[in-house]
């Protein structure tokens, strides 16, 4: 009997947490990605809107909608067997109501069969929070530089106010989410938080000190066209053999070279 890989859920975070288990998420968009996400070992894959960056080439996360994220999420979905899959809640469903919230994260949640969904807020969107868990969906929190509300907060930058930083993760927490996203938050507040929430925290930007890490894909493997973030640790150069393999098809291509024998039937 062939063995079906399980995969992996709400305890297992909470039990890496309570065992001082770093955890690790990646993003994927597609079927390969996220392949090769899973195939890695990854904790938890995250379908995020930076999509409508990273693949579409939008200058934020906003443009994001709706049916471009269950597009994606179904897809990831399917491609994986071992990672927990998140999904993104796309600007601005939070914004618009408690049932607003709740009708999109049901979507989501049905239409891509992932195991939750995550939500940019501060403690203003606690009664969000609550009310998507009480519907039954698993929620992770994001806070510190939450890229939806990059206008509001004056661009990409560190996010310093340690009281209301701990207060938007507690109420994150206390309003059922299941782990909270820091980002560009000062590595001794990210310590701090990480010890005061019952709940994992996955850093980006945020130091070492959190239960766990999430990146990019892009980023992560050099395949990013744009400035990579400055807490990006390069672990391939992508881009570059990609470039270069193009480079030398062309090349067989014009000179005749390719197809060749091998590559010819008939």
């Amino acid at each position: 009997m062939s063995h079906v890989p399980r995969r992996i859920a709400l305890p297992d975070l909470a039990a890496a947490k309570q065992d001082q288990r770093r955890l690790s998420m990646v993003t994927a968009y597609d079927w390969p990605t996220a392949k090769l996400v899973d195939g890695a070992g990854i904790d938890c894959i995250l379908v995020g809107d930076s999509v409508a960056m990273v693949v579409a080439g939008r200058d934020s996360t906003i443009p994001a909608t709706l049916e471009q994220m269950i597009y994606h999420g179904e897809i990831v979905v399917r491609a994986s067997a071992h990672a927990m899959v998140v999904v993104d809640l796309p600007f601005p469903h939070q914004h618009l109501g408690v049932r607003s919230a709740v009708e999109a994260c049901a979507r989501i949640l049905k239409e891509t069969g992932c195991q939750g969904v995550k939500l940019e807020g501060t403690a203003g969107q606690a009664d969000v929070i609550a009310g998507i868990v009480a519907a039954g969906i698993p929620v992770m929190g994001h806070v510190g530089l939450r890229p939806q509300a990059v206008h509001q907060l004056g661009g990409y930058r560190m996010q310093r106010d340690a009281e209301r930083l701990m207060a938007d993760s507690l109420a994150a927490a206390d309003a059922g989410a299941f782990a909270v996203v820091l980002e560009c938050v000062p590595q001794e507040v990210a310590r701090t938080i990480t010890a005061a929430l019952p709940i994992p925290t996955f850093g980006i930007g945020a130091g070492p000190h959190c239960d766990g890490q999430v990146l990019v894909f892009h980023d992560l493997v050099g395949l990013s066209l744009e400035r990579v973030p400055k807490f990006v640790r390069g672990y391939a150069d992508s881009k570059t053999t990609i470039a270069a393999a193009l480079g030398r098809w062309r090349q067989d291509v014009e000179s005749r070279d390719f197809p060749g024998p091998a590559e010819t039937r008939g």
